[in-house]
C-alpha cells in the first residue's frame, strides 16, 4: 500500500469503532428482517428543479444501523442524501417517491418496517421534458397539474397480507406535536409515531433531535406519549430499537431492555 490507498492500509479510526460497537452489541433481534425508508425524495418539475424537502436522512439511516448492530437483516430504502451508507446493511437508493413506493411493496413481508423518510406529498403530473423558461409576465408553473403521491406508510401498515410485526412512522410538524402525531397515528394504522417539532428548524441535518413518541399500548387501544429528550440521532435509534423489542417482540416483557451510553 502508498499509505493513502491499498488493501494494507489501515481503516479509519471511526470505521473501526463502529465495527467493534456492531460486533458486541447484543443480538436481540437476529433472525428478524427490518425494512427502513429514509432521505427525502425529489419529484420532478422539469429536467433542472424539482419539488423536495430539507430531509437529511440522518435519524432514518441511524436507526437502519442500529437495526442491523442489534441483529436485524436490514433494507434501507434512501432517497437522495449526502451522507454515506450505513455498514452491513443492505442499501437501494431513489429518487421518486413512485420508485420509494414500489420497492417497499416488493420488499414486504419484513417483521419491522420503519418509515423515516420525508415523502413529497405531490408530484407534477406530467413533467416537461424541456426546462421551464422565465418570463416577464408569465408564471411557467400556474398552470402545472398535481396528483398525489402513494401514502407509504399507510399501505405497510393497512396491508392485508403482509403487515409487519410493528410499523413506526414519523411525524414532522410546526404546531400541536402531540395531538397531530396521536391523529396520524389513528389514520395511519401504525403501531408508534416518533414526532418531530421542526417550526425553529432545529431537526433537518443536525446530528441531535428532540422527540415525542406516541405509540399504542401493547394488547390494547390505549395511545401513550413519552418525551425523548434532546440527544444524539444515533442513541435516539437505540431508543426506539429497545422500545421495538420490549413493546413488539419480547412481548412477555420480563426481561426489558435498554440501551444507552452507559450499558456500552
Amino acid at each position: 500500500a502508498c499509505g493513502e490507498t491499498g488493501f494494507g492500509r489501515m481503516s479509519e479510526p471511526e470505521d473501526i469503532l463502529q465495527t467493534i460497537t456492531h460486533f458486541f452489541k447484543p443480538k436481540i433481534l437476529q433472525g428478524l428482517t427490518a425494512l427502513v425508508t429514509s432521505g427525502p425524495t425529489y419529484e420532478a418539475i422539469d429536467p433542472v428543479r424539482f419539488i423536495g424537502n430539507r430531509s437529511s436522512g440522518r435519524q432514518g439511516h441511524a436507526i437502519a444501523q442500529s437495526l442491523s448492530d442489534f441483529g436485524a437483516d436490514v433494507t434501507l430504502v434512501t432517497g437522495p442524501v449526502k451522507i454515506p451508507d450505513p455498514q452491513g446493511v443492505n442499501v437501494i437508493h431513489v429518487t421518486t417517491a413512485l420508485q420509494m413506493a414500489d420497492i417497499c411493496a416488493n420488499k414486504l413481508p419484513v417483521d419491522i418496517a420503519v418509515c423515516a423518510s420525508a415523502v413529497a406529498d405531490w408530484r407534477v403530473q406530467e413533467p416537461s421534458k424541456q426546462k421551464f423558461k422565465k418570463h416577464k409576465d408569465l408564471h411557467p408553473f400556474s398552470d402545472l397539474s398535481m396528483v398525489e403521491n402513494p401514502d407509504i406508510l399507510s399501505m405497510i401498515s393497512k396491508h392485508k397480507d403482509k403487515r409487519p410485526k410493528i410499523v413506526v412512522g414519523f411525524a414532522a410538524e410546526t404546531d400541536n406535536l402531540v395531538d397531530n402525531a396521536k391523529k396520524k397515528l389513528e389514520a395511519k394504522g401504525c403501531d408508534m409515531i416518533l414526532a418531530n417539532d421542526v417550526s425553529h428548524n432545529q431537526v433537518f441535518d443536525k446530528s441531535h433531535n428532540h422527540i415525542h413518541c406516541v405509540m399504542r399500548s401493547h394488547g390494547s387501544k390505549t395511545i401513550l406519549s413519552e418525551n425523548w429528550d434532546l440527544d444524539t440521532k444515533q442513541e435516539h435509534a437505540q431508543k426506539l430499537v429497545s422500545k421495538i423489542y420490549n413493546e413488539f417482540i419480547n412481548t412477555d416483557n420480563k426481561d426489558d431492555v435498554r440501551y444507552d451510553n452507559a450499558a456500552e
